[in-house]
């Protein structure tokens, strides 16, 4: 089928090459003009309907723009699709407004990163299942086996990435806890090797896992090249937010996030108070800068 994807990026413009692989007809848009088409309006010229639109850009005010504009382009019984990380509450705004206008809006939480041009996206999708039928060939195209499912209404989609980025938070946390657990023994273990053994029969084998030893193998076992700040996207911080409104207790997830908030600090502020008080108190030795 013809459809037509915003965004080029790492993520996007795999995509566009997994589905013309596929035999799909893409027509691209991208702010560095390097697609198909060099605006949206040209963009939505290129498609037959019902057109098809699939956004794959930073979440927040790009995507807002993009969609704003789209909505005055493509005519009732278009489909659009937001691919990107968006807030699920901002999915479900959307497909409201969409609908006003008789046009379909799908929200799809894509995974797979730079590596799901071979090994395939898995995608959850959101929205309305009539909207869903007319970009399954894309879904199918760019999925695995079994790796796609239309999960609920109107941002079930995004909720369900934004849950699944939360659970990938807790996971990379706990093999970094572990690996480091594990290089400040006195014992002389070798991270790379122990990562290795751990990708067979181990009941925490993982891909996380092996990307993890692909890393230990290219950088080094100390990782010397690699500075310890780690950024959010911000779907952990909103997993955290829904289970406090929910009254669900995920700490795990929430100590990840706080990890990461962590790893950005040149000098904890928190810690010289505590050093500050053990002395205080307890006559505590100070270290001074």
């Amino acid at each position: 089928m013809k459809l037509g994807i915003v965004g080029l990026g790492r993520m996007g413009g795999n995509m566009t090459e997994r589905l013309r692989r596929g035999g799909h007809e893409v027509q691209t848009y991208t702010r560095s003009g390097a697609g198909t088409a060099a605006s949206l309006e040209e963009l939505v010229s290129q498609l037959d309907e019902p057109r098809v639109v699939w956004l794959m850009i930073p979440a927040g005010a790009p995507t807002e723009e993009a969609f704003s504009t789209l909505l005055g382009l493509v005519a009732p019984g278009d489909v659009i699709v937001d691919g990107g990380n968006s807030n699920f509450r901002d999915s479900q705004r959307r497909a409201a407004a969409a609908a006003e206008r008789g046009i379909r809006f799908l929200d799809a939480g894509v995974s797979g990163g730079v590596w799901g041009l071979e090994n395939g996206y898995c995608l959850m999708v959101g929205g309305d299942g009539e909207a869903v039928a007319v970009v399954e060939p894309v879904l199918r195209a760019l999925a695995p086996e079994d790796g796609y499912a239309h999960v609920g209404p109107a941002g079930a989609g995004h909720f369900v990435k934004m849950v699944h980025n939360g659970i990938e938070y807790g996971l990379m946390q706990s093999y970094a806890e572990g690996f480091e657990i594990l290089k400040g023994s006195e014992l002389g273990l070798d991270l790379t090797e122990i990562a290795g053994i751990w990708r067979y029969g181990s009941v925490v084998r993982s891909w996380l896992l092996e990307l993890l030893h692909d890393a230990l193998e290219r950088e080094g076992s100390d990782l010397a090249g690699i500075k310890g700040y780690v950024e959010d996207s911000g779907e952990g911080r909103w997993t955290v937010h829904e289970a406090i409104a929910e009254d669900v207790p995920a700490p795990v997830i929430t100590a990840a996030l706080f990890a990461r908030f962590a790893s950005r600090q040149d000098e904890s502020f928190a810690a010289k108070v505590s050093a500050a008080l053990r002395n205080e108190f307890g006559g505590h030795a100070l270290k001074r800068e």
